[in-house]
């Protein structure tokens, strides 16, 4: 069985066919996938904007950290499961879309640059959380981090101009 035969399959299903013809489950469904978001971008960027040296200069990179991490992995998780279930409105249809894999693929190399960040600079932390100014291989990390999750914001908006 193909991947193309499975997502046919699931767009067949009661479930998707209700999700693409309410006129109230998928926009409130998509609403609470941008609050998701919003919760994720809005604490990512604040510790980015502090590893860029920008803001939260008087504040530990580590406290702050913590302060926003739960914020991040609880937007993290409600986006997730309100972006599956628009997936699943019109699987056939998302997969092939051109913004939705970027926002994937941006999403992924964010990952990636938090694995790298936390295995690379952030094991040091003990020596630079005070400094006003932290280390250039922060402040890259930070402003990678920024940029790419501005790009998913970016190609998840447009997706919304592209399926129809």
């Amino acid at each position: 069985m193909s991947l193309q035969s499975i997502l046919e399959a699931i767009e067949q299903t009661g479930f998707s066919e209700t999700m693409r013809t309410s006129d109230w489950i998928f926009p409130n469904i998509e609403i609470v996938h941008v609050l998701g978001i919003s919760f994720v971008v809005g604490a990512i960027a604040m510790l980015d904007l502090r590893l860029l040296g920008i803001l939260y200069k008087d504040r530990r990179v580590t406290e702050l950290a913590q302060e926003t991490l739960p914020w991040t992995w609880s937007g993290f998780a409600v986006a997730a499961v309100a972006g599956m279930l628009l997936f699943l409105s019109q699987p056939t249809k998302y997969y092939l879309n051109t913004p939705f894999l970027l926002k994937f693929l941006l999403m992924a190399l964010a990952g990636v640059n938090m694995a790298v960040f936390h295995s690379l600079s952030y094991r040091h932390v003990g020596e630079w959380d005070l400094n006003r100014s932290p280390p250039l291989s922060a402040k890259i990390a930070g402003a990678l981090s920024l940029a790419l999750w501005i790009g998913v914001v970016t190609f998840g908006r447009w997706i919304g101009f592209t399926v129809t």
